[in-house]
């Protein structure tokens, strides 16, 4: 063999162990993480297809009284804020409960792909998949004849707590039950906050006394702070953004605390 035979055999094809760059390793499991949430139906069920019905039946049926204006204005920052709940929420709580089940977890986390850089990838497909959600719902409600009103940096800001907040409770959830409990209690609460977290019906329509309690749940928050900028054009929502805000640093820093990987 001749001698840049020899160098290129030893220079080419010596092999180089050894982790792959951070960056490129969390880009490679967020991307999976999405192509997993994408296809599997019962995520689509909650992040897609009941958010896009709730809009499009309660904007064309006069079923429950939102007020003045047109139903398509109430509705859509309220679906929105669902939308949120459904994909950071209740579809990563299942996921996750599941993965810990089967041990997916515990196999990923002796992999060179840190915890921390695992939670990261996840919550960037939480983030791909509501961009979706957004683009989607907002689709269908200008075509319904939403006219969305004030700025987009208040909505930017409440969609961001919002995610972090229900992706630490999420995570919380499928941290500490059992995957067939977190199914049940992620469902269970994605249905009550629907019913009355100001999603659909108005919290106005509910007791002065249940108002008082209902207003400081995150979906509540969410949906109200989304309200008042897309329907009524208002300002910085800074009393909705600080009930956000409290909700994901209390949420992540529990999950962060108690969440266990078997």
């Amino acid at each position: 063999m001749t001698a840049t035979g020899a160098g290129v055999a030893a220079g080419t094809f010596t092999p180089r162990p050894g982790a792959a760059p951070l960056s490129r390793m969390i880009r490679a499991q967020a991307a999976l993480e999405t192509r997993m949430l994408l296809r599997n139906g019962e995520q689509l069920l909650l992040t897609v297809v009941i958010p896009t019905l709730l809009l499009v039946l309660f904007s064309a049926v006069d079923i429950v009284d939102t007020g003045s204006g047109k139903p398509v204005d109430f509705l859509a920052p309220g679906v929105l804020a669902l939308a949120v709940m459904s994909t950071a929420f209740t579809g990563q709580a299942i996921a996750t409960g599941f993965e810990r089940r089967y041990g997916v977890l515990k196999r990923l986390a002796v992999s060179p792909l840190p915890r921390w850089a695992l939670m990261t990838a996840k919550t960037c497909a939480v983030l791909v998949t509501e961009v979706l959600q957004t683009v989607l719902l907002t689709v269908i409600a200008l075509a319904l004849g939403w006219s969305p009103q004030g700025s987009p940096v208040p909505v930017l800001l409440l969609l961001v707590l919002g995610t972090a907040a229900f992706s630490g409770l999420g995570l919380l959830m499928a941290g500490t039950l059992k995957a067939e409990a977190t199914l049940a209690a992620a469902n269970l609460v994605f249905l009550l906050l629907l019913v009355g977290g100001g999603v659909i019906v108005p919290l106005a329509k509910f007791p002065a006394a249940a108002q008082s309690v209902l207003q400081f749940l995150p979906v509540s928050a969410l949906s109200d702070g989304l309200r008042d900028v897309l329907q009524h054009g208002t300002g910085m929502p800074w009393t909705d953004l600080g009930i956000l805000a409290v909700w994901a640093v209390l949420g992540l820093g529990a999950a962060a605390k108690f969440f266990r990987w078997e």
